[in-house]
């Protein structure tokens, strides 16, 4: 993107198309929150109402519990690797969007 103060920013943001992209990053960033939030406290919840199940051994003493707890790992890992490929995506979208307004 450019940085030049002859870019009309303000035009910019006025375009259709620039509204959408920012919509799509907001529904984007706004789902995956709402979706880790909602798992990240799925485990103390899971643990205060079903902690006969969470207490179920899987593999030797490692119960179910671990294993939930040491999921939201690879879940925040995941969600990182899909936002920087998706954000790869508006970035050239927004360099579109620029370059089509000059």
């Amino acid at each position: 993107m450019t940085n030049n103060e002859s870019t009309p920013w303000a035009a910019i943001e006025a375009k259709p198309e620039f509204r959408e992209l920012l919509a799509r990053k907001k529904r984007f960033i706004v789902g995956c929150t709402v979706f880790f939030v909602i798992y990240y406290f799925a485990l103390p919840v899971l643990n205060g109402y079903f902690p006969d199940l969470m207490k179920r051994e899987v593999m030797g003493k490692v119960n179910i519990a671990y294993l939930f707890a040491l999921s939201q790992f690879f879940v925040a890992w995941i969600i990182a690797f899909l936002y920087m490929r998706v954000a790869a995506t508006w970035d050239k979208a927004a360099a579109e969007i620029i370059r089509g307004h000059h």
